[in-house]
């Protein structure tokens, strides 16, 4: 599984208990959650065709950026400055992270009582992807934004997902910009009226029941954030954080960008928050900029002195120490999408390679990855006796598939050929080696709708998690925060990953 490394003696490296496996007292975010739970899943198709703008801007186009253009105007127009940076006067301050929340079930409600303790005393909250499920409409704000975060004391920031940007952004630009834009795509050429009869129009914004929603959930005055737009900046003495609005497929306009360049001038330290993010499941994505040049382009320039970057849209944790030029220097690529929506898988991602292996860090663990979803394939299927594998069979298939050292350790069983022949239709890969695509068989070859998005379940253990930061004038501290479900952690939710990056 996923490299060693000193842990806190409840977490998931430490024993199947720290894992959630076995909770010794049900959760209390069972009586968080509205008296009507929302029965929301992806197995469903009328959730897919919902969500169907992502088709069709891969084969028509994104409009994301032609969109988001009216919009940053519009706001300019009524008197944002064109910096989009909230300024913030204090030298030490911490913040809470968490991406890909909202799905308003169970899974979005089991990371609440963790959050609030573990970030208890935080100054502000940052949503990095994908606020609102499946679509991002705002009359999905009440139930699965205002009243999760209700008992969040402090101010909430967000960078948009592809998944709040399935209505045109129109909820999210109301919600966190004060905006009612005009969120229509216009397509051009002979074939556009295709993409116009199949594209997803914005729902209607219900001004009143936002007001009404956001007066009884999140309506004290701490609690309020003055976001300038999509794409914004915090600037504080000791750090600069950027947030970035990727769109659907991931890149960013020329305005966005040349903003980008402008904003992350200077020695001051900087940490990225993404839509996307520039390394997941050991692969680089860049994040194309139009007219040019790339996202990590920006962060890798010494000049710029970027030390951080996360971004959510996977539903795990990452993190990459990826040393960026040939003085050493090291920038962290997190992925932080554990928020509350169904969890991406973690077995299907290979041994490092743009970093060692041990270096790399990943939650959850890949061995309990393949035993929850073994769990779920035999349930589906009604074959348990065949799919289903315990944490120690999921672990000792990990370690003897990909070959690498198992995160938790067991006292070295070999995996049975049951346990390799699940491995093998779940998709654990062997080793670092990277097949074609067309020989990745078979769940590693399927689109993560299949793959993933089916696997959504309801039950402890959620393997969720959450970041806290904390930043000094010396110093970063970031912790990975796991959200179980198990009433046993959520006082004190287990630490699963802790980086200390310095200012200075």
């Amino acid at each position: 599984m996923c490299a060693e490394q000193a842990a806190a003696p409840e977490n998931s490296r430490a024993s199947e208990a720290g894992a959630g496996w076995a909770c010794g007292k049900p959760g209390t975010f069972w009586d968080l959650l509205p008296e009507h739970v929302p029965d929301f899943s992806w197995r469903r198709p009328r959730i897919l065709w919902r969500s169907r703008n992502d088709v069709v801007a891969r084969l028509f186009g994104d409009p994301s950026n032609a969109i988001r253009r009216r919009a940053v105007a519009a706001l300019r127009e009524r008197g944002t400055p064109a910096a989009f940076t909230v300024h913030r006067s204090e030298e030490e301050f911490s913040f809470a992270l968490l991406g890909d929340t909202g799905e308003g079930d169970r899974s979005q409600y089991a990371v609440v009582p963790p959050l609030l303790h573990a970030t208890a005393g935080t100054d502000f909250m940052v949503v990095a992807s994908d606020v609102i499920y499946p679509t991002g409409d705002a009359g999905d704000y009440p139930e699965k934004f205002y009243r999760p975060y209700r008992d969040y004391p402090a101010p909430i920031y967000a960078v948009p997902g592809n998944h709040d940007w399935y209505d045109g952004l129109r909820g999210f630009l109301h919600v966190f910009c004060g905006l009612d834009a005009d969120c229509s795509p216009h397509w051009r050429g002979p074939l556009s009226f295709i993409p116009r009869l199949f594209w997803r129009h914005s729902g209607d914004v219900d001004r009143s029941a936002l007001a009404e929603a956001r007066s009884l959930y999140r309506g004290a005055p701490g609690q309020q954030a003055g976001q300038p737009g999509p794409y914004w900046a915090i600037d504080t003495p000791s750090l600069r954080i950027i947030g970035i609005d990727t769109g659907i497929t991931g890149g960013i306009d020329r305005e966005q960008g040349e903003w980008l360049r402008g904003v992350s001038a200077g020695p001051k330290p900087k940490m990225l928050v993404t839509g996307k993010p520039l390394y997941v499941d050991d692969e680089h994505h860049p994040g194309p900029i139009e007219g040019g040049g790339t996202v990590d382009e920006i962060v890798r320039d010494p000049a710029h002195n970027y030390v951080l970057a996360v971004g959510g849209d996977i539903h795990n944790y990452q993190r990459y120490p990826v040393k960026v030029d040939g003085t050493g220097r090291v920038v962290q690529y997190l992925v932080s999408g554990g928020g509350g929506a169904f969890m991406h898988a973690t077995h299907t991602i290979p041994r490092a390679r743009v970093v060692e292996e041990k270096d790399f860090r990943c939650y959850p663990l890949r061995g309990d990855s393949l035993s929850r979803y073994s769990r779920l394939y035999g349930r589906w299927t009604r074959m348990p006796g065949l799919f289903d594998l315990t944490p120690e069979e999921a672990t000792a298939v990990i370690r003897s598939r990909v070959g690498i050292a198992p995160g938790r350790g067991y006292d070295g069983l070999q995996p049975s050929r049951r346990a390799r022949f699940v491995a093998f239709v779940l998709g654990v890969p062997r080793g670092g080696r990277r097949r074609p695509r067309f020989l990745r068989l078979p769940v590693r070859k399927m689109p993560q709708r299949f793959r993933s998005e089916m696997a959504d379940w309801d039950s402890p253990p959620f393997f969720k998690s959450f970041l806290r930061l904390d930043v000094t004038a010396s110093e970063l501290r970031v912790r990975c925060f796991a959200a179980t479900g198990c009433g046993d952690h959520e006082a004190a939710p287990p630490v699963e990953d802790e980086v200390t990056i310095p200012l200075r």
